[in-house]
C-alpha cells in the first residue's frame, strides 16, 4: 500500500529532503490533473510519502477514486500519462496499474469505483497509516474520503501474543520445508525460501519483540535504522550465496535465530512452543557425517 524512534509512529511527516522534490512536483501535478478531470472524486496518496520518509528513490503511490458511472471506461494509463511521459505501464500481478515514468520514478494508481473503494479503507486498519490524513487527501469531492483517512491516523500495532504465535509456527513449518527442500539437493529452491518466505517472518518477530513495529508490511524496510545493530548482524548469518555449504550454514544460522526469538516471545507473552519439533527440525537441518 500500503520508528529506537520506531518504537512509536510518528504523529506528522516530517519536511521532505532536498531530493525528493522532484516526487514533490509530481504529486502538486496529480493534484491538478484530478481537480480538472470531473470523473475523479477522490485522490488518496499512501507510502513513504504520507509518511515522511520520501526520497529521490520514492514511488508515486496513490488510489483514484472515480465516478461509478465513469469508472469502467477509465483509462488510467492515459490519465497518469498526463503527469509525465511513461517508459512502461501495465496492470501488475495484484491488479494494480504500475507505471514507470521517464525520470525512472516508479508509480502505482489503484483504480477504485468511489462508492466501495472508499467504503474499502476501512479495512486497511493495521496495515496502513496516515498520521497526516489531510495531506494524504490531495482530492475529496464528496468528503468521505477525508472523514475514512482520518480513520487510519492513529497508528495500530499488530497484537503481539496472537502475532508472535503465528509468526512461531509459520517459521517451524516453513523451516522444516526448507530442511525437505535441501536434503533433496534442490539448493536454488531452498536458498528462495530462505531469503524470501523465512527470513521476512524472522524479522517480522523481531520487529514486534523490539517495539518496531511501523514498517511491518515491508519488515526489511529501513532495518538498519529501525533495529539494534546486533539484531541486524544476527540477520546477516542468515543470508548466503547459493553453494550447498553455505547455504547449509545459513540455515543452520537461520533456525537458530528464529528458535531464540520463539523463546523469547514465549517468556515475554506465553506464547507455545513445540520444543520437541524445534529439536527434530534442528537435527533435518545439520550437514549428515
Amino acid at each position: 500500500m500500503p520508528h529506537v524512534r520506531p518504537a512509536h509512529a510518528r504523529t506528522a511527516p516530517a519536511p521532505l529532503p532536498a531530493d525528493a522534490l522532484a516526487l514533490d512536483g509530481r504529486i502538486e501535478l496529480l493534484r491538478a490533473t484530478a481537480e480538472a478531470d470531473p470523473r475523479v472524486e477522490g485522490v488518496l496518496l499512501y507510502g513513504s510519502w504520507t509518511l515522511g520518509e520520501a526520497d529521490a528513490h520514492s514511488d508515486l503511490d496513490a488510489c483514484l477514486y472515480v465516478r461509478e458511472a465513469d469508472v469502467d471506461a477509465f483509462d488510467g494509463r492515459e490519465f497518469v500519462e498526463r503527469l509525465a511521459p511513461l517508459k512502461l505501464a501495465y496492470t501488475n500481478m495484484h491488479g494494480i496499474l504500475a507505471v514507470v515514468f521517464d525520470d525512472l520514478m516508479r508509480g502505482e494508481f489503484h483504480v477504485e469505483p468511489t462508492g466501495t473503494g472508499i467504503a474499502e479503507i476501512a479495512t486497511w486498519r493495521g496495515r496502513v497509516h496516515l498520521p497526516r490524513p489531510e495531506a494524504a487527501v490531495l482530492l475529496d469531492r464528496t468528503g468521505r474520503l477525508t472523514a475514512a483517512a482520518r480513520e487510519l491516523a492513529a497508528f495500530n500495532p499488530p497484537e503481539p501474543v496472537a502475532t508472535a504465535q503465528q509468526l512461531t509456527d509459520e517459521l517451524a513449518n516453513w523451516t522444516l520445508m526448507l530442511a525437505h527442500v535441501q536434503a533433496r539437493g534442490e539448493h536454488a529452491r531452498a536458498h528462495n525460501l530462505l531469503h524470501a518466505v523465512i527470513a521476512p517472518l524472522q524479522l517480522k518477530l523481531c520487529r514486534l519483540l523490539r517495539g518496531s513495529t511501523a514498517h511491518w508490511l515491508t519488515p526489511s524496510r529501513a532495518l538498519e535504522a529501525d533495529l539494534p545493530v546486533v539484531d541486524v548482524e544476527r540477520y546477516a548469518t542468515t543470508t548466503g550465496p547459493l553453494t550447498p555449504e553455505a547455504l547449509r550454514t545459513a540455515a543452520a544460522n537461520s533456525w537458530r535465530w528464529s528458535r531464540e526469538l520463539a523463546a523469547e516471545a514465549a517468556d515475554r507473552w506465553g506464547t507455545r512452543l513445540p520444543l520437541g519439533l524445534h529439536e527434530e527440525i534442528a537435527e533435518a537441518l545439520a550437514p549428515a557425517e
